[in-house]
């Protein structure tokens, strides 16, 4: 696990992914997280970096272009899960987004294929991404994937990612993430924020 990356919130932005009430539900107890995710925005906004929320929620026309052979999503389709407005899509108190944040609403599992994210980060000159979210084996692990063929560095909290799976996620974090992307705590990363403003990052 990296322990000191320095970054430069110019070009950083932190990405919190599926931090809503039906993708939280899932984890038996998911509020130690959610604090934590609270503590890293606090501590990436003091820092001057971009906030960036990724949902999931569909409308009618998206459910109609959900085909039967997706396993994940058809019965979500089927059911008219995670509509949007509902329930489901509603992100935890705790971190909700504040009025310099941006929230792409997603259609799919990872957080680039059927958002406007990549043009965003790339208007905004940012190379880094720095992701949190539920579940590891979702949008975690296909976010990792598109963010790392985009070319940018990737940085993922591992204390706040968790999935329904605990040993599903602890294989990604110890076996497949590292060839791609760096990992860090949560209070690496806000140490490594306060280092960087020491060094006039």
């Amino acid at each position: 696990m990296t322990d000191a990356i320095i970054f430069d919130p110019r070009r950083t932005a932190l990405l919190f992914m599926d931090l809503q009430a039906g993708i939280l539900g899932l984890l038996s107890d998911p509020a130690e997280l959610v604090q934590r995710a609270k503590q890293v925005r606090q501590s990436a906004a003091a820092a001057g970096i971009q906030v960036v929320y990724v949902q999931v929620a569909f409308t009618e026309e998206d459910y109609k272009g959900i085909s039967k052979n997706n396993k994940t999503f058809a019965p979500a389709a089927e059911g008219h899960l995670f509509a949007v407005g509902s329930p489901e899509t509603v992100i935890a108190p705790e971190v909700q987004p504040g009025p310099k944040d941006k929230v792409f609403t997603k259609t799919r599992t990872g957080a680039f294929s059927t958002t406007k994210l990549h043009d965003h980060l790339g208007e905004h000159g940012i190379d880094t991404v720095v992701l949190a979210g539920v579940s590891t084996t979702g949008v975690m692990l296909s976010t990792v994937r598109e963010a790392a063929d985009h070319d940018y560095r990737v940085v993922v909290l591992s204390d706040v990612c968790a999935d329904p799976d605990p040993a599903a996620h602890r294989t990604l974090l110890d076996a497949v993430f590292p060839s791609q992307v760096d990992l860090i705590d949560s209070k690496s990363f806000a140490d490594s924020l306060v280092a960087g403003h020491a060094d006039g990052a």
